[in-house]
């Protein structure tokens, strides 16, 4: 099925990225998440609430930058967490991820009893993870306990062309039962509820995430080539009801 051929939705969330040159990430549903301590990945940068790694461009996106400062990498995560959660339905996100090795682009979500369950307990589903060093493949994923990690469970799109070249519509379906990723509505893995047994933990609110990492386990090594600052466009991230 392709985003064509796919029923209606009703639209219950959006964020357009459609505010002037600029403007900060929208204070009503994004939270900058900041620190430094490699987020459990080894990643290099420091996540900053500086308007200088994530503002909107006036053409109809969000950038999240990467910076190579003089002694410093910084660059941007924006949590949606206490702000908007929601339980089944489509996420979609339209972005473009930058090139270079070491770059880690990430779209995701969380389930919103992490404060008391912790993680992976509360169930994390990567929409569209994206490497520089892999520049026409991407992965969705998802984490559990007993798969998280480097275990966790999930599937990969290989392109002929640059991922980084245009904008793609990353997607994640997500029912009661199963989820479903996809790109441009192409759908490339599913997971059911029977498949993953008890560890299944998808039956709450999430929130959401929006990142650009450097370096860590995942994300490899900086090339020397790879050029700073790196941008990840966000046009836009919409979430509709379930069919």
């Amino acid at each position: 099925m392709t985003q064509d051929d796919r029923p209606s939705r009703r639209l219950i969330w959006s964020d357009e990225c459609d505010a002037p040159a600029g403007t900060p990430p929208d204070p009503r549903w994004w939270t900058l998440e900041t620190g430094d301590d490699g987020w459990g990945n080894q990643e290099l940068q420091r996540y900053t609430d500086d308007p200088a790694n994530a503002f909107h461009d006036g053409e109809g996106n969000l950038v999240i930058r990467a910076k190579r400062e003089p002694h410093d990498l910084t660059s941007a995560r924006l949590i949606s967490k206490g702000r908007f959660e929601f339980q089944y339905g489509r996420l979609e996100c339209r972005a473009r991820v930058p090139a270079g090795s070491g770059l880690w682009s990430a779209v995701w979500m969380l389930g919103n009893t992490i404060d008391l369950a912790g993680w992976p307990a509360c169930g994390e589903i990567d929409v569209m993870e994206q490497l520089g060093a892999q520049p026409n493949r991407i992965f969705g994923t998802l984490h559990v306990p007993g798969h998280s990690g480097k275990h966790g469970i999930g599937g990969e799109h290989t392109l002929t062309e640059t991922l980084s070249d245009e904008f793609h519509v990353f997607a994640v379906d997500w029912q009661a039962d199963r989820l479903t990723w996809s790109m441009d509505g192409a759908e490339y893995f599913s997971l059911t509820a029977q498949a993953l047994g008890s560890a299944w933990r998808f039956d709450h609110p999430f929130y959401i995430l929006l990142n650009l990492a450097v370096g860590g386990w995942l994300g490899g090594e900086v090339a020397v080539e790879t050029a700073f600052p790196a941008d990840q466009l966000i046009n836009y991230v919409r979430v509709y009801a379930p069919d």
